[in-house]
């Protein structure tokens, strides 16, 4: 598989609104409760600094499944692996030690501990992608700001997106 087929995730910010759903889906998709843990997903404001219409922004981040993953390389136990079918950084909690070091490796701060210590990630909604569904979060974003498609698609769509806005 080549670059341009891999997929990937993406969220284009100006479609964000911070509705949360996506927060919720991960958190339905992968049994986190409520009260004792957070989701893999997260959305952050983004306070504009210079914005003449005060409007707040948003962001969706969670795991990005980094194609040369820091967390991988800092795991010494190999409890974090990429999948080779499709690119996700996925987690192995019997082999982890807990010593953190995925998540001090991780820009991201994507990997979690649960309360028996052994890692918790996001896995892309492994289970959902090897049945040909989109991952929790992308399906319940009511503003399709978030996406997961190949590289290429995506990079079209961002170019189409700019020429429209050069035409306008």
């Amino acid at each position: 598989m080549n670059n341009d087929e891999k997929k990937i995730f993406d969220i284009d910010l100006e479609r964000c609104v911070g509705c949360y759903a996506c927060v919720v889906a991960c958190m339905d998709q992968n049994d986190i409760e409520v009260e004792s843990e957070s989701a893999f997903r997260d959305v952050s404001v983004i306070r504009p600094v210079y914005s003449s219409s005060g409007r707040l922004g948003y962001v969706s981040l969670a795991c990005m499944h980094c194609e040369d993953a820091p967390c991988v390389v800092g795991c010494p136990t190999g409890a974090l692996q990429k999948d080779s079918r499709t690119n996700m950084t996925v987690a192995e909690p019997s082999l982890c030690i807990g010593c953190h070091s995925c998540i001090m490796n991780c820009p991201y701060g994507a990997p979690r501990f649960g309360s028996d210590g052994k890692i918790k990630k996001c896995d892309g909604c492994l289970t959902r992608i090897e049945y040909g569904l989109t991952p929790a979060c992308v399906r319940a974003c009511p503003t399709k700001a978030l996406k997961y498609d190949t590289k290429y698609n995506i990079e079209m769509l961002k170019k189409e997106k700019m020429l429209r806005k050069l035409i306008k």
